[in-house]
């Protein structure tokens, strides 16, 4: 079983701590920046960062669905990071400075992808479909925070 990673990043132009609450802000904010690849959200333990357990179903491909159970935690400033309670999945939110009044965010997730000739496809492919989704959301975190 291979690891599998995906990473997106993108400049947006807002402050740090602004982009950083937004992301963190699972009970108002985030479900707004989801795609379509995103369908039953729900807040099940906090709501605000560190501590907050979240549901969702991600719709990597037309057959792909992953129902996911997300528990957050913020192990340093500017990182949320989201492990999933039904798979080895785990996602990292980092947003540093870039500059006068600009962010940069970087979204990684990993996984322990399959084996065999699946495996190779999944490593192959994944990322770059993953990519594109995380790409629309980060479009719609700065389009939500460079109003």
């Amino acid at each position: 079983m291979a690891q599998v990673e995906a990473v997106t990043e993108r400049i947006i132009t807002a402050q740090p701590d602004d982009v950083f609450d937004a992301l963190a802000d699972y009970e108002g904010t985030r479900e707004k920046l989801l795609s379509e690849h995103f369908s039953e959200y729900e807040v099940r333990e906090g709501g605000d960062g560190e501590g907050t357990l979240v549901h969702w179903k991600l719709q990597a491909t037309s057959k792909r669905i992953r129902d996911c159970l997300l528990e957050v935690s913020e192990p340093t400033d500017g990182e949320l990071v989201e492990k999933d309670r039904n798979s080895s999945m785990v996602t990292t939110w980092t947003v540093t400075p870039a500059g006068e009044g600009k962010s940069r965010v970087v979204v990684t997730t990993v996984w322990n992808g399959a084996g065999g000739i699946g495996g190779f496809f999944e490593k192959t492919f994944a990322p770059k479909g993953l990519g594109r989704i995380y790409d629309t959301v980060l479009a719609n975190l700065a389009a939500e925070v460079e109003k």
